[in-house]
């Protein structure tokens, strides 16, 4: 079944085209990749997906629900998160806040519960810390979980936005450029950790990557965009031989 459904998807910026009739599906629990030169429309996908961006004509269907013209806010509560491809993270604040920071969207109390901590806030808190809690085992940032996030690694930061994102519970997670400025080591182990998200916590996820290598151990399907437009679509090992895509992307 498919958890999202992009059909005939433009975006004009004047007389630029971002993205030009875009057709895309991703299925329930897939980890779908999206490749493609610089200024192929891979990031303005994803600022549509998210509501950043409204689409110039097309339709995007999160369940069969038509989400084009939804705000961020709106996009957010119905369980779609992300991270950014420069960290987005509150750098003055703890890992631990920066995590409880995903929680936001399932937050129901009223303000007078919440200024006088009592009641439904209360069990809310209680109910969230426990996520974040779990969320920080899971990613392996247990040493570093009070500590100010300004001053953490550049590959420790990209963890606690993947962890950001997954305290709010999301139906599809959308990871833009993941692994980018990392070394071997911290790029085998965000690979780990996206693998273990979608087996192991289920989640639905699409990945904007340019390290060829990862995208093609990891994701399930692969979609190509060059110019706004796709030219492929497939498994790695059909993208590797299509001819458009190397002539296109991947070289000789």
């Amino acid at each position: 079944m498919d958890l999202l459904q992009i059909k005939n998807l433009s975006l004009h910026f004047g007389g630029i085209i971002a993205l030009a009739n875009l057709d895309m599906s991703v299925k329930e629990r897939e980890l779908h990749a999206v490749i493609g030169p610089n200024g192929a429309g891979k990031t303005s996908l994803f600022n549509c997906i998210s509501g950043v961006y409204h689409p110039t004509k097309g339709e995007i269907c999160l369940r069969g629900k038509k989400i084009s013209h939804f705000r961020p806010y709106e996009i957010a509560e119905l369980g779609i998160a992300r991270t950014f491809q420069n960290i987005e993270l509150f750098s003055h604040m703890t890992v631990i806040d920066n995590l409880l920071l995903g929680c936001h969207t399932h937050m129901s109390c009223g303000p007078l519960s919440c200024a006088f901590f009592f009641g439904k806030a209360q069990r809310q808190e209680v109910e969230h810390r426990l996520n974040v809690e779990e969320i920080i085992d899971f990613l392996e940032i247990e040493k570093v979980r009070k500590k100010v996030v300004g001053t953490l690694p550049y590959g420790i930061q990209k963890r606690v936005e993947i962890g950001r994102a997954l305290a709010m519970k999301p139906k599809l997670l959308l990871l833009d450029e993941p692994v980018a400025g990392m070394n071997v080591e911290e790029t085998e182990d965000i690979a780990r950790f996206i693998l273990d998200i979608k087996e192991e916590r289920e989640i639905t996820a699409i990945m904007v990557e340019h390290d060829m290598g990862v995208v093609m151990d990891i994701a399930d399907t692969v979609t190509v965009l060059d110019f706004g437009s796709k030219i492929g679509e497939g498994t790695s090992a059909a993208i590797q031989s299509d001819p458009k895509v190397i002539a296109a992307y991947l070289g000789h």
